[in-house]
């Protein structure tokens, strides 16, 4: 039990490091997380079971991801299209071509395709079960990494300034649509990612698993807002994770214990819906609670 919603967990966390990228540090919308997400597993199925090696299936993904937020862009900055309706009208054609790179299946099985979660036995003989956490904690750990030293860089903090601040970006002559336009792309690259791994997890693709990706994100983004609290960026990335972590765990318990007071699986995105808004109630009155001791001491 523990073990498994570890390992969803993390997976999962790379998906809420890039919606954290793009909701969080650009202030962009990015719906077609939603469509990235399968697109990562289809890629890797269609990669694996055409016998090619499941690392370099990864990066491949990790590559389609980046593709997709890359159109997202174009669309956002040629056509002039609002960024939420970009991204949803980019994650509904992601799923025809997401179809077409699985050969028109809906899902293909990996149970007899050779994938990184099945060698992990030889990796760590000492774990046993735990073998794919020890994996997965590493994996994520170095993405998280790397993603803490991009933003010290002066184009990472050209990349935060750009969500809160866009006429200062400007103003420093640095042009904010190929700043927004990596960071889109890594946000969906990271996403495709996060797919990929959640496909060989669970020993098939599927393109419908991307549903309720983005909603997910942004509940378990939230859940780590509340965890820990800082402007470091470091702690923020850390805290995804976390909050990820928690996520998963608050929907094992629905799904174990929901039965007791009525509850079932078809309520799982009912109960995500609830807890979103429910954090955004606790973090408004947080907000209004600052802002009257702040006014109290300035009086």
């Amino acid at each position: 039990m523990v073990s498994g919603i570890l390992i969803e967990g993390l997976i999962y966390g790379i998906m809420v490091l890039g919606v954290f990228m793009t909701f969080r540090i650009l202030n962009f919308c990015d719906m077609t997380v939603d469509g990235s997400f399968p697109m990562g597993a289809c890629i890797l199925a269609a990669c694996v079971t055409s016998g090619i090696h499941p690392a370099v299936a990864l990066v491949l993904a990790f590559f389609g991801g980046i593709c997709a937020g890359a159109v997202t862009t174009l669309v956002y900055t040629k056509l002039k299209v609002p960024d939420l309706l970009a991204g949803i009208l980019v994650m509904t054609m992601l799923y025809s071509i997401n179809l077409r790179i699985m050969s028109n299946h809906a899902n293909i099985s990996l149970l007899r395709s050779s994938t990184i979660f099945k060698s992990l036995a030889t990796l760590f003989p000492f774990a046993g079960e735990w073998s794919a956490v020890i994996f997965m904690a590493i994996f994520t750990a170095i993405i998280t990494v790397l993603l803490n030293l991009f933003f010290i860089t002066d184009f990472g903090l050209t990349m935060g300034a750009l969500g809160s601040n866009p006429q200062m970006v400007i103003s420093q002559g640095v042009d904010p649509r190929s700043v927004r336009a990596v960071g889109i792309c890594f946000g969906d690259g990271l996403a495709a990612l996060s797919g990929a791994m959640f496909a060989m997890y669970q020993g098939f693709a599927d393109v419908s698993s991307g549903t309720g990706v983005v909603v997910s994100g942004l509940a378990s983004l939230m859940l780590g807002e509340f965890l820990i609290r800082s402007n470091k960026i470091g702690w923020q990335t850390f805290r995804v994770i976390l909050g990820s972590i928690l996520y998963r765990t608050l929907m094992y318990f629905a799904r174990r214990y929901g039965s007791a007071i009525g509850l079932g699986p078809n309520d799982l995105k009912l109960i995500t819906g609830l807890l979103i808004i429910l954090c955004l109630i606790i973090s408004k009155k947080n907000a209004l609670t600052w802002l009257k001791e702040h006014l109290t001491l300035q009086r």
